[in-house]
């Protein structure tokens, strides 16, 4: 394993209710005419029934992911109602983090898909990656792994390559900024530990939280993970700016190398 570079040099400051039962209008954006595959409208089967109807009257908590995407949708297509062509496109991606990650185009490709649907599927994501970062806007407190994991995992596990940032925080570990320090391959021989903690040195951070990302889905830290946490610790030390904690996010879960023992004495 290469040498860890410590630099703390700091510039200075200058599941579908029965698929079946649940049936759409015929989808006009992408199906030819001449199927005689039957096609089921909303307004024939009972209200209760309804995805939309059940929407307003349970709340969106109650649906599942093929159902709201139906919503979205509207309709479906001839042989396939809107929860069947949301299950489909959620199975064919890899659930909703893969149809964050998917390309517009390639979503478009899709039986049933013009270029309106895939917008409303686009701007729905887009729409709860944002939700995430208002929240950052009340300033909330970081008490826990799960706190710091829950600013950054939904969109961080959907990127396709290796990101580093760090959570900056106050005395009361509340939240300052969350800011990017390297995109692509992060390993001990090639971070500068003084980079991590220019950000905060300027921000007047009393601590923080590093943050990366592993694109293959699997959180296990690696060797060069715990090295540069063991240097991030180190560093932090010295500058007087404690290092809480290195989380590893992946696909669906995430790991704190702190609560492993990894890196931090």
């Amino acid at each position: 394993m290469s040498d860890t570079i410590i630099d703390v040099n700091i510039e200075p400051i200058h599941n579908i209710a029965t698929v079946n039962d649940i049936c759409t209008e015929e989808n006009t954006e992408a199906e030819p005419e001449g199927n005689s595959a039957p096609v089921y409208r909303i307004l024939d089967l009972h209200e209760s029934d309804r995805p939309r109807e059940r929407l307003a009257k349970l709340g969106p908590q109650v649906l599942t992911n093929a159902e709201l995407i139906a919503i979205l949708l509207r309709v479906g297509v001839k042989g396939e109602n809107a929860v069947q062509v949301g299950q489909r496109l959620l199975n064919t991606f890899g659930g909703l983090t893969g149809l964050h990650r998917a390309p517009f185009v390639e979503i478009k490709k899709q039986r049933g898909l013009g270029k309106a649907k895939v917008s409303q599927i686009k701007a729905a994501i887009e729409l709860g990656r944002r939700l995430t970062l208002e929240s950052l806007e009340d300033r909330p407190s970081v008490n826990s792994p799960s706190d710091a994991a829950s600013l950054v995992e939904y969109e961080m596990s959907a990127l396709e390559q290796e990101h580093l940032r760090v959570i900056l925080l106050d005395r009361r570990n509340r939240v300052i900024d969350i800011t990017e320090v390297y995109k692509g391959s992060v390993n001990s021989s090639q971070v500068r530990v003084g980079e991590l903690f220019k950000e905060a040195v300027r921000k007047n951070a009393s601590a923080l939280i590093v943050v990366h990302n592993h694109p293959s889905g699997d959180p296990t830290p690696s060797p060069d993970d715990v090295a540069v946490t063991r240097a991030i610790v180190q560093a932090g030390k010295l500058l007087d700016i404690e290092a809480l904690d290195h989380l590893v996010i992946g696909q669906g879960r995430w790991v704190s190398l702190k609560e492993r023992g990894l890196g931090f004495a």
